[in-house]
């Protein structure tokens, strides 16, 4: 049990985290019921002239959620409060007890009784002496401070673990079913994602599942129960839909295609599949997106060799014949790799190894995220970039290529940096906002854009997969 060191809560330290334990002062039916309590203290990494503390209490059945008991899914949860001057930031939850059941969630109602809500104001208020002895001295300045209490709200009805995994690279990962909140009257909504411990917050993927049954006669239904019921049936089956795409930056992204439509709908006229490579694959819903719906041939590459395999049983994600072949290695140095092949024109030790990467490709995409928890979540890597790895990139892509990117700036400074460099090398760079999300994608082309008023084939299929409203937003930076 650990015990808490008072002289760390006296001043405010950059980025300081740490927690503690202390019996259970409180007696209430609804929130905060276990004999001990779990408190976990981070101090904001920029300080501020009028230091502001709030404190969150853990969902119940959530204690073990990487997003409350991890410091990276701590240090998130500050960084998105809708406060940004909030400088000491504070967990309280219920300690978990051994053997406790960790990999089940279950939403309370969306609309609490009265009675619960009292409840909650009271605890509040019970808790509001314990929050404000977690407050530096400098708070007490002008009297006795006010401390603000915040509440985590997400759309997750029900949520199940389905197993972790210790990935060689990325770190202890799991893979979770869960069913998420609907409008009434609507279909049950189940999806399948991916998380990694090093950033909780972030959903690597998310694919809907559509759960079945084989009938006595051998046939298949779908069923319109809720999760938690699913999952108590053994005979129920899990079938992962892989035609859809769930997050609004995939869409974004298959959307930069419309830029170069002509050029690819030539080529697949002429009876040759298009080239994507895909640095990144995670759980393969873009990989899978890109040749189901839109036959095209796609090399996919990540680090973690582990974390592929889980792609491919729990993913819907294949490494199959000659539409996608997955390849185990660092994207910078595969990108080095097949730019040097391309160069020398002599790759048979290469391909050997490796295989597929004998020409260059029509589109190359970037879904990479930082491996330091330091940067919390960033994408790509700062050491991606860099004005030579765009121009290595720049090399494997044909004359009408284009470079798409997801990104998740780490500050405006960090996105400045990334538009000059890509200014630099790319002919054109093109900007698209993702709703809802703090994403953006940008796409940079190698040379000047066909005019899009002659219909083809693939912009006519782009439209009818992704929506239209991707397109639209596309807008040169």
């Amino acid at each position: 049990m650990a015990l808490l060191d008072t002289s760390r809560l006296e001043t405010l330290t950059p980025s300081q985290f740490f927690t503690f334990t202390l019996p259970n002062p409180l007696h209430h039916d609804c929130y905060l019921r276990g004999p001990f309590l779990r408190f976990a203290v981070l101090d904001s990494p920029n300080p501020t002239t009028h230091p502001i503390v709030a404190a969150m209490i853990v969902p119940a059945h959530r204690e073990s959620d990487w997003i409350f008991s991890t410091e990276s899914g701590h240090r998130h949860l500050l960084f998105s409060t809708c406060s940004n001057h909030i400088s000491r930031f504070v967990l309280i939850g219920n300690l978990l007890q051994p053997n406790s059941p960790t990999n089940i969630y279950v939403r309370p109602p969306a609309n609490p009784s009265a009675d619960e809500e009292e409840e909650k104001r009271k605890l509040e208020m019970e808790l509001n002496s314990l929050v404000i002895a977690l407050h530096p001295k400098v708070c007490f300045q002008k009297g006795l401070p006010v401390p603000q209490f915040l509440t985590y709200e997400d759309n997750t009805v029900f949520r199940t673990t389905i197993n972790t995994y210790p990935g060689t690279i990325v770190g202890e990962f799991l893979v979770e079913d869960v069913e998420v909140e609907t409008k009434p009257g609507s279909k049950k909504d189940f999806r399948r994602r991916l998380r990694f411990k090093r950033n909780p917050n972030l959903i690597q993927t998310e694919v809907r599942i559509t759960p079945t049954i084989t009938t006595d006669g051998g046939g298949v239904r779908s069923l319109n129960l809720d999760l938690p019921s699913l999952k108590k049936m053994n005979q129920v089956v899990f079938k992962v839909d892989t035609s859809v795409l769930i997050p609004s930056y995939l869409n974004a992204m298959v959307s930069a295609i419309f830029l170069n439509a002509l050029h690819l709908d030539s080529r697949i006229q002429s009876g040759a599949a298009p080239r994507v490579l895909c640095l990144g694959v995670g759980g393969g819903a873009l990989l899978s997106f890109l040749n189901t719906r839109l036959g095209f041939q796609v090399v996919g590459v990540d680090c973690d060799r582990i974390v592929v395999a889980v792609a491919m049983q729990f993913f819907g994600l294949k490494n199959v014949g000659d539409s996608i072949n997955i390849i185990d290695g660092d994207a910078v140095k595969l990108i080095e790799m097949v730019a040097y092949r391309l160069r020398q024109q002599n790759t048979l030790d290469l391909q050997v190894h490796v295989g597929w990467l004998d020409s260059k490709f029509d589109v190359l995409m970037v879904d990479l995220d930082a491996s330091d928890p330091r940067y919390g979540i960033c994408a790509p890597p700062p050491n991606f970039v860099t004005e030579p790895v765009f121009q290595t990139a720049r090399s494997i892509l044909t004359d009408h290529g284009i470079f798409v990117m997801n990104v998740v700036p780490l500050n405006q400074g960090f996105y400045s940096t990334l538009l000059q460099q890509l200014k630099s090398v790319f002919h054109k760079v093109y900007e698209m906002d993702v709703e809802n999300e703090d994403n953006k994608v940008l796409v940079a082309t190698l040379s000047p854009l066909p005019s899009h008023d002659h219909y083809n084939a693939l912009s006519n299929k782009l439209k009818q997969v992704i929506s239209e409203a991707y397109i639209d937003s596309i807008k040169e930076v």
